[in-house]
C-alpha cells in the first residue's frame, strides 16, 4: 500500500514552509517537495527589510532556512525532488517526481513565480551585481544614484515611482511609445522631475566591469544604439508562474497563474494554491506567508470529511 500523506506541499518558499509549519503543528502528516533549496526566490534576495520581526533586516537565504527549520521542528518532512506531473482525477491526489511518486489527501501548490528575464548576454552573471527584479526588495541600495527600469506595464510603472523617491535619476526603457500601465500611473510618472522615458527602445546589452556601469539601448525604428550610464537596472517585464507541471490539471488564468481567491481554493476540491503562483494583487513575502496559513486552514476542513 502506498503511503498517503494528509498534505503534500509543492514548493519550499515562504508560502510552502508556512503551510508546512501550520500543518505539522496541527498534527497532520506533511511532506514538502522542493526542487532546489529552502526559500525559493526569496533566497536570492540579499537584504529583506520589509518582513516584520527583523529590525536590522535579514537576508533571504537565512530566512528561508529558518522557515524550514521551524516547520521541521514540528515534524514536517522535506524531500528534494522536482515535480514532473500531477494527477488530481481521484480523491487521493498523485504527485510524480523524478525520485518517486507521492500520494496525498490534499495538495497545496506553492511553486511560486520567476521573474521574466531579458535573455541577453551577462544577465545571469550580473544578477545581484546591479541587475535586479524587485524594486521594493533592492531599491534602497540605490538612494541618490541612477537606475534604469525596463518595462512599461503596471509593475514597471510602480517600480519607477517607488525608485523615483529614492534615486537621483530614473530612466524608464520601454519598447513602445506609451506605457501599457493603467492611467493612474501616467500622471505621477510624467510629473516626476527625475524620471526620463526612453521610448521605442529595447536593452541590447550591459556595460559592466563585474558590476553594472550602464546599459546599451537600441531604437526599434532606426536601429540606432546608445549607452545610458547607470548604477542599477530593474527588469520589470512580468513574471512567469511555475505551473508547467500542472498541464491541464487546474484552471489557470491567461498568464498561467492558478485561479484561486483569498481562500486559496482552486477549481479542484482538496487542491489549494498559495503564494506567488496564484492570482492575486500583491506578491510579497508577507502575502505568501498568509496564504500558507489560510491554505492549511481549509485543507484541515477538507481532511475532516475525507
Amino acid at each position: 500500500m502506498e503511503h498517503i500523506y494528509d498534505i503534500i506541499i509543492i514548493g519550499g518558499g515562504p508560502a510552502g514552509y508556512t503551510a508546512a509549519l501550520y500543518a505539522a503543528r496541527a498534527g497532520l502528516d506533511t511532506v514538502l517537495l522542493e526542487k532546489m533549496s529552502a526559500g525559493g526566490q526569496m533566497a536570492l534576495t540579499g537584504d529583506i527589510d520589509n518582513y516584520p520581526g527583523f529590525h536590522n533586516g535579514v537576508d533571504g537565504f537565512t530566512l528561508g532556512i529558518q522557515m524550514q527549520q521551524g516547520a521541521e521542528r514540528f515534524g514536517a518532512k522535506t524531500e528534494y525532488a522536482e515535480v514532473e506531473a500531477v494527477d488530481f482525477s481521484d480523491k487521493t491526489k498523485k504527485i510524480v517526481t523524478g525520485y518517486g511518486t507521492y500520494y496525498g489527501k490534499t495538495v497545496i501548490i506553492a511553486s511560486g513565480a520567476n521573474p521574466r528575464e531579458l535573455g541577453i548576454d551577462g544577465e545571469k552573471e550580473l544578477m545581484g551585481r546591479g541587475v535586479h527584479y524587485c524594486a521594493h526588495c533592492d531599491g534602497r541600495f540605490y538612494k541618490d544614484k541612477t537606475v534604469v527600469v525596463v518595462g512599461g506595464g503596471n509593475s514597471a510603472a510602480a517600480d519607477a515611482l517607488y525608485l523615483a523617491n529614492l534615486a537621483e535619476k530614473v530612466y524608464v526603457v520601454h519598447r513602445r511609445d506609451t506605457l501599457r500601465a493603467t492611467k493612474i500611473y501616467h500622471e505621477p510618472l510624467m510629473k516626476a522631475s527625475n524620471v526620463e522615458f526612453v521610448w521605442d527602445s529595447t536593452v541590447s546589452g550591459f556595460v559592466s566591469d563585474g558590476r553594472i556601469q550602464g546599459i546599451k539601448v537600441k531604437n526599434k525604428h532606426s536601429d540606432a544604439e546608445a549607452e545610458i550610464a547607470c548604477d542599477g537596472v530593474f527588469i520589470s517585464i512580468g513574471r512567469k508562474p511555475a505551473t508547467e507541471f500542472l498541464s491541464d490539471s487546474l484552471m489557470l488564468d491567461g498568464n498561467g497563474y492558478i485561479v484561486a481567491d483569498e481562500s486559496t481554493k482552486t477549481n479542484i476540491d482538496g487542491v489549494f494554491a498559495a503564494g506567488d503562483v496564484r492570482t492575486k494583487d500583491l506578491r510579497q513575502i508577507v502575502t505568501a506567508v498568509a496564504d500558507g496559513a489560510v491554505a492549511v486552514h481549509h485543507a484541515e476542513e477538507y481532511i475532516m470529511n475525507f
